[in-house]
């Protein structure tokens, strides 16, 4: 049977730009390793395989990189739920369940003139806080310590996926790099994945862990940005703001945060961003 699948772009409102997915809405009977060999295979940051349920607004969902499976991710669940609203009968506006192995998400999708809009709520952030060894991190995305910035810390903060939150100066973002694997740095301090932070141009960048890959827009990342910032008082409570990614790969990314609460109890943080239906297409032989 042929295997189908929805491409769009996520975090743009124009085809060809943003971050792009694959979206299986029928992905029932697949396995883990077919999956992952078939993320493999189209060679998008990632993918996502979805089995519907009894219910119609809720679907099972598991979400694969180059490597691995991921627990959570943001740019998938809001692209797979504006391929989901596309293809199902339902209302202009309507709200998804997503199951994915350790949480459940929603989504809210709404049409637009050019596609889709999506607004992915993450949930209470976990707060981790401070690693004790920062001496490396400069040096392993190729900066000096000078370019850290010295009064925003470095901190650890998880909406599913834990993130090491890397603020720099000014103008430090483009000369960043990753020359080597940091998978064992991360690991040791409690970390999955870094992201580098530039508040004064509200701009991110981040990489697959070896360096080889840069992500074009990182919806899990953006939430644990918004609650850094609504943690150190750098945003207000339901108040959104822009957070732009993917300038270095060629493919700009406007990402909508919104934290709510208070920097001592951050209740929620929703990120959204616009969705381009770009194309379809199937496999005729499964791995």
């Amino acid at each position: 049977m042929k295997l189908e699948f929805r491409h769009v772009d996520v975090f743009t409102s124009q085809p060809y730009s943003g971050n792009s997915l694959p979206v299986f809405l029928d992905a029932g009977g697949l396995s883990a390793r077919q999956m992952l060999r078939i993320t493999q295979e189209l060679r998008h940051f990632e993918a996502i395989f979805l089995e519907r349920t009894e219910r119609p607004d809720t679907v099972r969902a598991r979400v694969f990189d180059l490597f691995e499976e991921l627990p959570f991710a943001g740019h998938p669940v809001i692209g797979a739920a504006a391929a989901l609203h596309e293809h199902t009968d339902v209302e202009d506006k309507y709200l998804w369940n997503f199951c994915l192995p350790d949480k459940t998400v929603t989504v809210a999708t709404e049409r637009t003139e050019t596609g889709f809009f999506g607004l992915l709520e993450q949930g209470r952030p976990e707060i981790i806080g401070p690693p004790l060894d920062q001496a490396w991190m400069a040096s392993a995305f190729g900066l000096e310590s000078s370019d850290l910035h010295r009064q925003l810390p470095v901190e650890i903060v998880s909406t599913g996926l834990r993130y090491l939150i890397v603020p720099l100066i000014p103008e430090a973002l483009g000369r960043a790099r990753i020359a080597r694997d940091i998978s064992s740095q991360l690991e040791a301090v409690g970390a999955q994945f870094a992201v580098l932070w530039d508040e004064s141009a509200a701009e991110a960048r981040h990489w697959n862990n070896d360096g080889v890959i840069e992500d074009v827009a990182t919806g899990s990342a953006a939430g644990t940005i918004g609650a850094y910032r609504l943690r150190h008082g750098l945003a207000r409570s339901g108040e959104t703001f822009v957070l732009h990614q993917g300038r270095f790969t060629g493919r700009p990314s406007i990402l909508r945060v919104c934290p709510v609460g208070s920097s001592q109890n951050i209740e929620n943080v929703s990120v959204g961003g616009d969705v381009a239906m770009v194309g379809r297409g199937w496999l005729d032989v499964r791995p």
